[in-house]
């Protein structure tokens, strides 16, 4: 059993799929630093040179479009933006040319681009550097939006993007880059469109994304000392989603929670509470409920950015009163 941080098992995902296919390549601003993209590109372009290793300057838009030119050209591009609110200068290539690539092509070309891209948390990150936009990507056809939640899948997404034909954009949150889990040495790909199970339970079903995975399973924790037992299912993409999962859970416990690091309207958390009334409306014990972001931007302030996302606290308080009544 190996374990390796989060940030580490991206780095390693970087160096073996390098080494098992030379069109592999990495491209972003500060690719090539000595901290490595917060310790993702660490050692890189040492090990496979300027040419597979690109710095960039800060265009985020010109470095997005030169990665959809090397992917014609039979390269398979990763590109790495520092956060995801900066890569919105990138809306034009990505919305008009990656995502819809293949269908004006008929399926006879492929841009098999990957973007990693990274959300902010913590004091200091303040509204340009902490926005949660995979709901608006996931609405465009054409893209794969993954959302990693552990090492293990930081690793094994990656991998699967960068040898998969699709384009895929990675959403990574900066503060699970620090998390420690067990990450095998060998390549592996984690399979898109197949959500996990991190923890089994009779009583109530968390839908967990992302950032919202480990909240999710220590609010479990807390409430199995007062006899209740929760599923916790990590979407792990949101698109494709793993409807016959989420499904399959909510059937058993009748009772659903949708935690999801972003702001409640219009989010991906409605578009599962929609899919889930949808088929099950009669068979639910409880509204389903959604513990999103506030509708406002992130503070800048230590306190009141704590006060602002939401913890196992939250969603214990709303579990206890889901569990204390019925519809």
């Amino acid at each position: 059993m190996r374990n390796l941080t989060y940030a580490a098992a991206i780095n390693e995902a970087h160096k073996q799929s390098m080494e098992l296919d030379s069109a592999v390549m990495v491209m972003g601003q500060l690719v090539d630093s000595e901290a490595g993209v917060f310790g993702t590109t660490l050692g890189l372009q040492e090990k496979f040179g300027s040419n597979r290793v690109q710095d960039f300057p800060v265009s985020e838009a010109v470095m997005t479009s030169a990665a959809l030119g090397v992917a014609l050209a039979g390269m398979r591009p990763v590109v790495v933006h520092h956060r995801l609110d900066f890569m919105l200068y990138s809306m034009d290539p990505i919305v008009n040319w990656l995502a819809l690539w293949r269908f004006k092509s008929n399926k006879e070309t492929d841009l098999p681009v990957t973007i990693r891209t990274i959300v902010g948390r913590g004091w200091g990150q303040g509204p340009q550097h902490s926005k949660s936009l995979h709901a608006w990507f996931a609405h465009v056809p054409g893209l794969t939006v993954a959302i990693p939640a552990t090492p293990f899948d930081a690793k094994g997404i990656l991998l699967e993007s960068i040898f998969n034909e699709n384009p895929t954009i990675i959403i990574e949150n900066r503060s699970l880059y620090s998390m420690t889990d067990y990450v095998p040495e060998v390549a592996y790909r984690v399979r898109f469109g197949q959500a996990a199970t991190r923890r089994e339970g009779k009583d109530l079903t968390i839908v967990a994304i992302g950032v919202m995975v480990p909240i999710a399973l220590r609010a479990a924790t807390i409430l199995q000392n007062e006899s209740i037992e929760i599923e916790v299912i990590d979407v792990r993409t949101v698109s494709p989603l793993d409807n016959e999962t989420l499904l399959k859970s909510v059937s058993k416990t009748k009772r659903l929670l949708v935690a999801d690091p972003a702001w409640e309207f219009s989010g991906v958390a409605a578009e599962i509470v929609s899919m889930i009334c949808s088929e099950l409306s009669t068979d639910l014990l409880n509204n389903p409920v959604r513990v999103c972001l506030p509708n406002s931007h992130t503070p800048m302030s230590a306190s009141l950015e704590t006060d602002y996302y939401p913890d196992e606290n939250i969603l214990v308080s709303k579990i206890r009163d889901m569990m204390s009544s019925t519809r």
